[in-house]
């Protein structure tokens, strides 16, 4: 099992703070550092200084590290179009040594569509969207001899397909969610790795049944992942102080995200891994304390 940083920028993080947290992430043995790509906080509280732009940010972090593994939990299809965002991708690929991954999605939270002017459809308009987009990107960054797309939302004619990224095929692809039937069937389709968001290790497993059963028709193979919100503490003060330093109760976190001693997270990694797990995204809210990281690399990262 691989663990992975998780952020949430915009909850109020600058270039700069992702930066310490991302070397940080490098130095202690992790394997990924991963964002949201969000451009307004999500639920009440101090705006900060706004969102940093997703891909920006990975460009950045790309030449300032060279191990780890860059990406987003989840850029929305609603923020960019398809042909510019394959470039903006490959290119971060190419600057990061073949490093970078797409987590990729329909786009949910309106009110950030409606504070910066992007439009935001219906639900089905914008899995259409989000289907047509998936085959374009990769189209674009697998196809040898130029490429063309004709679809309902879509079209491109004559395209050069460049810039190519480092990795070939192609960057992988990370779709997550827990639809019943058009996700499963997106990501046994396009996706390389399918993810669970914040969820009970009862509906996870449920959730992975769904893509497992949706790749037998396909006859793809996908990686399964979770995501999940973490607070780990040496001791029961510290798991409660960590968890009130991000509005959380820890027991609530208990159920339904990563929380407690380095022996209660490592078990529920096994349970995790059990279920078929590969990759766990932990979410750090406080990107301030560096020391919970530390933690976790001595006392989690050895065990999984």
């Amino acid at each position: 099992m691989k663990l992975r940083i998780f952020t949430e920028p915009q909850q109020g993080a600058t270039y700069d703070d992702l930066l310490a947290v991302a070397q940080a992430t490098e130095r202690l043995g992790f394997d990924a550092f991963f964002r949201s790509d969000h451009y307004q906080r999500i639920g009440p509280g101090d705006q900060g200084p706004g969102s940093t732009d997703a891909w920006i940010t990975l460009a950045g972090l790309a030449r300032e590290t060279s191990r780890i593994r860059l990406g987003t939990l989840v850029t929305p299809a609603t923020f960019r179009l398809p042909g510019p965002l394959a470039i903006t991708v490959a290119q971060v690929d190419q600057m990061s040594g073949g490093r970078v991954e797409l987590g990729f999605g329909t786009g949910w939270y309106d009110g950030e569509h409606a504070a910066y002017g992007i439009p935001f459809p219906p639900l089905g308009e914008r899995f259409g969207r989000f289907e047509e987009q998936l085959e374009i990107v990769t189209g674009l960054w697998t196809s040898e001899q130029g490429y063309s797309f004709e679809g309902r939302y879509y079209r491109l004619a004559d395209s050069p397909a460049l810039p190519k990224p480092v990795q070939r095929p192609r960057p992988p692809v990370i779709i997550g969610g827990f639809g019943a039937t058009r996700t499963p069937r997106l990501a046994a389709t396009y996706a390389d790795e399918y993810n669970v968001p914040f969820r009970t290790p009862a509906d996870t497993g449920e959730a992975f049944g769904r893509v497992r059963k949706a790749c037998e028709e396909t006859g793809r193979a996908v990686r399964l992942s979770v995501a999940q919100t973490t607070v780990v503490g040496a001791d029961r003060a510290e798991v409660e102080r960590r968890a009130a330093a991000i509005g959380e109760d820890p027991d609530a976190l208990r159920e339904h995200g990563l929380a407690g001693t380095p022996a209660e997270v490592v078990e529920k990694l096994g349970r995790l891994a059990e279920l078929g797990a590969e990759r766990v995204y932990l979410q750090i809210l406080d990107l301030g304390d560096l020391e919970h990281l530390e933690l976790i690399a001595a006392e989690v990262l050895p065990h999984v």
